[in-house]
Formats: C-alpha cells, sequence, structure tokens
C-alpha cells in the first residue's frame, strides 16, 4: 500500500506543487481547498497522471468544527495519513494600528489556528502507529519584518514555535515536524493574477536576482517527507534565494555604499 500525504490549500502555487512533488516520490495525495475548485481538480489530475491515487475536498480553516471531518474523509478515501502538509494561508496588507480585529482574527484563523487543529486531527493517529511526518510552511517573515504585514508575519511566527513544540512533544512517538519558510515566490499570493515565469523575473535585491519557483519550495517539502529526512525534527528549512542574508546591516550597507576596501593583516 502507498503512503498518503495530505496537503492543505493544494489547489495552487506552492500546495500543488508539494502534491505533485510527493506523488512523483510514490504518494498518493489529498489536497484540500478553500476558493479555487477547478485549480484543485488539476492538482488531483496530475497525480493521477503520476500514477498515484488523488482525491480533492472543499475545507475553509475559519470553519475550525469541519477540519476535523474534512481529514477523515481524505483519510477514508485514500488510507490512513502519513504526512500532512500544512499549506493553506492567506495574505492581507495594512498597516498595525490600523487593522481591523476581524481581519486579525482572519489572518491567524488560516494561517496559525488552522494549521494547528489540522496537525492535531492527524496527530492522535500518527501517535498510535507510532510514525508520521507534519509539515508546516511558514514564511522568511516569521523572523524578518515586513511592514504592512503585521498579522501575517505574527501568524508564521507563531507556526514555527508550534513546529518546534509538536516536534518535542511528538518525537517519542516517531512523529517528525518540521517546517519550509519560503522567501519571495512566484505563486498567485504574492503576484495576484499574473503569475510570472520564475526563471525570468528580475529580483535584483535578492542574492540569486529572481524569485523561487514554487517547484523549487515543494522540493524541500517532499524532502522533508522522504526517508532521507529521518533524523531531522524541530527544523526550519529556509528557501529564499539568500534574501536574508541581504537584511540588516548588509541592506544598510548596499543602500549607503560600501565601506572602504578592506586589507587583511600580514
Amino acid at each position: 500500500m502507498s503512503p498518503v500525504a495530505v496537503v492543505t490549500g493544494g489547489s495552487s502555487g506552492i500546495g500543488q506543487g508539494a502534491a505533485v512533488a510527493l506523488a512523483a516520490r510514490g504518494f498518493d495525495v489529498g489536497v484540500t481547498w478553500s476558493q479555487n475548485e477547478a485549480g484543485a481538480q488539476e492538482t488531483v489530475a496530475a497525480i493521477d497522471s503520476a500514477g498515484r491515487r488523488g482525491a480533492s475536498v472543499e475545507l475553509d480553516l475559519r470553519e475550525t468544527q469541519s477540519i476535523e471531518a474534512r481529514l477523515r474523509e481524505l483519510a477514508s478515501q485514500l488510507g490512513a495519513i502519513d504526512v500532512l502538509v500544512c499549506n493553506a494561508g492567506m495574505n492581507r496588507r495594512c498597516d498595525a494600528i490600523d487593522e481591523t480585529e476581524e481581519a486579525w482574527d482572519k489572518v491567524l484563523a488560516v494561517n496559525l489556528t488552522g494549521p494547528w487543529l489540522c496537525s492535531r486531527a492527524v496527530a492522535k493517529d500518527m501517535i498510535g502507529r507510532g510514525a508520521g511526518r507534519i509539515i508546516f510552511v511558514s514564511s522568511i517573515v516569521a523572523g524578518d519584518t515586513l511592514s504592512g504585514a503585521a498579522a501575517y508575519c505574527a501568524a508564521k511566527a507563531g507556526v514555527e514555535a508550534l513546529a518546534r513544540v509538536l516536534a518535542l512533544e511528538l518525537a517519542p512517538h516517531g512523529v517528525l515536524v518540521n517546517s519550509v519558510a519560503p522567501g519571495h515566490t512566484a505563486t498567485p499570493m504574492n503576484f495576484a493574477e499574473s503569475v510570472p515565469e520564475a526563471y525570468s523575473t528580475q529580483r535584483p535585491v535578492i542574492p540569486l536576482g529572481r524569485p523561487a519557483d514554487p517547484a523549487e519550495v515543494a522540493a524541500a517539502i517532499a524532502f522533508l517527507a522522504s526517508n532521507e529526512a529521518s533524523y531531522l525534527t524541530g527544523s526550519t528549512l529556509l528557501v529564499d534565494g539568500g534574501l536574508r542574508l541581504v537584511s540588516g546591516p548588509e541592506s544598510l550597507q548596499r543602500a549607503t555604499g560600501r565601506p572602504p576596501e578592506r586589507k587583511g593583516s600580514a
């Protein structure tokens, strides 16, 4: 019997890429979708084309009472869930002092509370079987600041903290928990409807000079789901093309001019 993975928010971007990458590694894959049913159907078709079983269910992470039932629905179609990828998310840009409580709650519900409830739902079964993987999709802004993204930054920082605590608590039961933190990625979340070709889009501030392709982030997710990552838990893989390297002092140095040439001592 093939292992089973579930990817939340698997209808586009990183989630769609992760589902396809996991199918290529031999997983049967279930995906959830909230607004893009057609995209979810495309993902399932790609899974089927890879020779694996695919399934999809609608899931709005704000409807917390339905989360466990939807995951059980996927498990009933595909089998017990071996890998959960908590990828579904939303972004919102608003200055912190102008943010509304309603909008704040919505961002945290989708990006933090929802992933916690998903992980809680599958972890109980994983504990019983003595094995499992939970992978959270975080963000570079979990550790870096971005103006106008207070709720999103707070949620992603919370996701990484949640992953570390779960990793500690679940390690004795053979369940590994990690995060992947993408940098600037060519997805609908970052580029709205006009998603560019990542390899031809210039982003000079990024050391590699371009955004990530969703497949590159998906490859990190697939690695964490693989046997090669059997001794990795409580970690965050940063997939950012070196963007964090130029934050803080380095960005200031670049903006104000490099210091005089440094000479080594004799």
